[in-house]
């Protein structure tokens, strides 16, 4: 899109929401709304019980010890997500209510953001975050870190989602439109019950019952649980009496009626083989001997919050060490973010308490369960050789998803994962490369034949390079890469790698684009899940016997992200976060825009060094 006409439509946009945000346009209309009757307890109140501490190993068991230090917990503190908002807000005026919703959920439904626990007029700057109470670290003592809005996704909230709404209404599986239990608990009384994976059975052993309000719930346990977050659509807005979708999906050029899609984790899963009843290995042409097996489907909590087999798991101070063994549910909430977690660290320091001193460092802990995830749990490469002559080298190399969804998936900004093949001849000395990455400077190089796997989603042009063509544009007019997260409506790249038995090759938001994933010989309606690269590598003049190494590797923040938030928010004339709140904090963005914090953060902080998820060689290889 040339800029003149992004900028065109951009402000078009902003004078449009502008205009509704005057009228009390509402980006957040579904689902439990601020008012409860019971506010929601901070996660702080939950640590006396759920933390531990007297057993040896409570850090890697407890509910709250392994929370404490996931992106869950500091998803309120991400200085990537206020970055992101800031631009969010600058395209969609108010659009930040939508955001925070899921990111700081303690504020949200006690009316800190836009919407006040009363009536009331919406709180002027609340989409912005400046209507929160405290602050990224915790200006006061380490103890006491999650009892204030930026605590992210807190204990409470979790164990007060219901299936349904107070009428019964349906869950709705996206943007975090949830149903809250706010009615007095007939387990514990006094309060609403706390929702668990535990029944009167599971207390029938001798052990203590729950000292709160208690309920068991099979929804908890559900991959729709989690889905109710992880599938994230542009918000439906309710501006007066009438609803409608913020930005409806172009495919080809067509308009369509859906929200635009952008992130669909739990609708990926749903169309895999993990979320099938009954397989296993061995039964089935989709199963190898590198897959597991498999007696029931696998849920979202099965892999990213692994049960504990050690012989000390319990789920309270009250419990007996060893009661919950293969009975509790770790909250590690294990991903792909290896990053984050090690800038908050270095930022704040002690001041957080994932960094108390005394107790295993909870930020190394989740930097340790993203670094298994993604280098046991995710993914194979299989190079092969398919020919070489005294000139030529020709080489595939086979990449299989391990996951029960797109790889990678998640949120698309950024977050991409690539290829690196190298050859190396007899002397061990680089002859051909793809792939490479500096990481002095965060630079890829992406000439061909390097292959990325990502989502690259855009703003559809009616009228592209002005030819009336049409396109969806993710540059900008001097080749700069934009990520206008709320303005997306069309995706010109999807060529993430399926999950096992994928099924949604034909669902027009779970399409792979331009690419098309082979079907699967033997399974109508599947497509396979791997992908394979050939790669033609000059061998002239070179003296073998040859080696060549295929490495995969996942990076959470691109150097082009990072620096088109740092762009925005210099073009934007974004104030710094005293400004533009009236803080006078002294840590975090204090005395600079969010984006240009996050751009410093970057380069001081390993510029979001991509992980080696798997690396394998084949060596020896001689002209034939």
């Amino acid at each position: 899109m040339k800029i003149t006409s992004l900028l065109i439509f951009v402000l078009f946009l902003t004078l449009d929401f502008q205009v509704q945000a005057s009228g009390n346009v509402d980006f957040t209309p579904h689902g439990t709304q601020p008012g409860l009757s019971f506010p929601l307890s901070s996660s702080a109140d939950c640590a006396g019980c759920h933390k531990g501490g007297g057993v040896t190993d409570d850090e890697i068991n407890m509910p709250y010890s392994t929370w404490v230090g996931s992106m869950k917990a500091n998803a309120g503190r991400d200085p990537l997500f206020w970055a992101a908002l800031d631009v969010a807000n600058n395209d969609q005026p108010g659009v930040g209510d939508w955001c925070l919703k899921c990111h700081a959920p303690m504020g949200w439904y006690k009316g800190n953001v836009v919407k006040p626990a009363v009536d009331g007029a919406p709180l002027i700057d609340g989409a912005n975050g400046c209507e929160l109470d405290a602050g990224f670290d915790t200006g006061y003592t380490s103890e006491h870190s999650n009892s204030n809005d930026f605590g992210g996704v807190s204990c409470h909230f979790c164990h007060r989602v219901d299936e349904l709404g107070p009428a019964n209404e349906p869950q709705i599986i996206e943007n975090g439109s949830v149903w809250l239990d706010d009615e007095v608990c007939s387990v514990g009384g006094g309060e609403p019950c706390r929702k668990g994976p535990y029944d009167a059975i599971d207390y029938d052993d001798g052990g203590t019952p729950a000292l709160h309000a208690w309920e068991y719930s099979s929804f908890l346990q559900s991959s729709e649980f989690c889905g109710s977050c992880h599938n994230v659509s542009s918000p439906t807005i309710q501006n007066g009496g009438s609803m409608e979708v913020s930005q409806k999906l172009w495919d080809n050029g067509i308009e369509t009626n859906l929200a635009m899609p952008i992130e669909r984790t739990y609708a990926e899963w749903k169309n895999s083989y993990f979320a099938d009843l009954i397989y296993r290995d061995g039964l089935d042409d989709n199963f190898d001997g590198d897959f597991p097996i498999i007696t029931q489907g696998e849920t979202c909590q099965g892999c990213h919050m692994p049960q504990s087999d050690s012989i000390n798991a319990r789920a309270c101070d009250y419990d007996v060490a060893g009661r919950r063994q293969d009975n509790l549910r770790t909250h590690q909430f294990a991903g792909g973010n290896t990053w984050i977690p090690q800038v908050l660290k270095a930022l704040y320091g002690d001041e957080l308490e994932a960094n108390d001193t005394g107790r295993k460092d909870a930020f190394d802990l989740t930097t340790s369960y993203a670094y298994n995830m993604l280098q046991n749990q995710s993914a194979l490469i299989e190079p092969e050789v398919v020919s070489v002559t005294d000139d030529l080298l020709t080489l595939d190399v086979k990449v299989t998803n391990k996951t029960g969804h797109k790889l990678p998936t998640g949120y698309p900004e950024g977050r991409r994962m690539w290829l690196h093949v190298v050859a190396k001849d007899v002397s061990n000395q680089v002859i051909w490369e793809s792939g490479a990455y500096d990481v002095a400077t965060g630079v890829l190089t992406e000439n061909p034949p390097v292959k990325i796997y990502e989502s690259l989603q855009g703003i559809w042009d009616p009228d592209a390079n002005g030819v009336g063509n049409g396109a969806c544009e993710v540059t900008e007019d001097d080749g700069d890469k934009m990520f206008h997260f709320a303005l997306n409506n069309c995706i010109v790249k999807d060529n993430r790698i399926p999950p096992l038995g994928f099924r949604g090759a034909t669902d027009i938001e779970l399409k792979s684009v331009p690419v098309s994933y082979p079907l699967h010989p033997n399974n109508t309606g599947q497509v396979v899940n791997y992908d394979v690269s050939n790669y033609q590598i000059p061998l002239t003049g070179m003296t073998g016997p040859f080696t060549v190494e295929a490495t995969l590797k996942y990076q959470i923040a691109s150097k082009e992200y990072i620096e088109f938030l740092e762009r925005e928010a210099t073009e934007g004339m974004f104030e710094t976060e005293n400004q533009m709140c009236n803080r006078s904090w002294t840590e975090g963005p204090a005395d600079q825009s969010r984006g240009a914090f996050m751009k410093t953060l970057w380069e001081s902080y390993g510029r979001s060094e991509p992980v080696d998820m798997v690396m394998t060689f084949i060596d020896n290889i001689v002209p034939q």
